[in-house]
């Protein structure tokens, strides 16, 4: 049975204005030196410059790897609720139903390209945005569509999905960070709040 593997990857650390800082440089040079041991056929990225540089930096590792783009893995908000939890309500603060509507488009899109199994036997990475890891996750489990929120991720945090015909989805690793050293882990946060 032909089983697709799919690696998950949110970018590096980036400035403000979407580059890669020389933090997230270095997540991406070992996620991708992580990854290099694998069979992976094709690495995806989203449109954006931090993920476009980040899979550049993983795309030496993985010479035999096409890299190409995925304008589904392009960051945005995967689910708009009719009632947000009290305690993200200011996040959703201004999302309308037109806003809901284009996630619920852009969403679709994501999982009907990348959340289903293939006729063949792949290796593929896909590097994104936390919010589209935490939706293939949330859809991976079978979970409520507002459970995206909560699903917190890593720059360069790995996680492993296998889908098979006939069979559920797998979650193998969710938000690894084993490949970074801690002054790399949860870049953005404080430094007394590292994992």
């Amino acid at each position: 049975m032909a089983t697709r593997h799919v690696y998950l990857v949110r970018h590096g650390a980036a400035d403000p204005f979407g580059e890669l800082t020389e933090a997230g440089k270095r997540q991406s040079d070992l996620i991708g030196q992580r990854l290099s041991c694998l069979p992976i056929d094709v690495v995806w990225l989203s449109p954006l410059p931090r993920a476009v540089r980040s899979a550049g930096i993983i795309g030496t590792h993985l010479p035999k790897a096409a890299v190409r783009e995925a304008p589904e893995l392009v960051d945005h908000v995967p689910y708009v609720p009719e009632q947000a939890p009290p305690d993200r309500a200011p996040f959703f603060d201004g999302y309308g139903t037109e806003e809901a509507v284009d996630a619920e488009r852009r969403s679709s899109a994501l999982t009907a390209r990348f959340a289903r199994p293939a006729d063949t036997e792949t290796h593929e990475v896909l590097v994104t945005h936390a919010y589209q890891v935490a939706w293939l996750v949330r859809d991976a489990l079978d979970a409520p569509p507002v459970r995206w929120l909560g699903l917190n991720r890593g720059n360069t945090a790995l996680t492993v999905i296998e889908y098979r015909d006939g069979t559920a989805p797998t979650v193998l690793l969710f938000n690894d960070m084993g490949h970074l050293p801690a002054d790399l882990r949860w870049t953005g946060f404080r430094a007394d709040v590292r994992a």
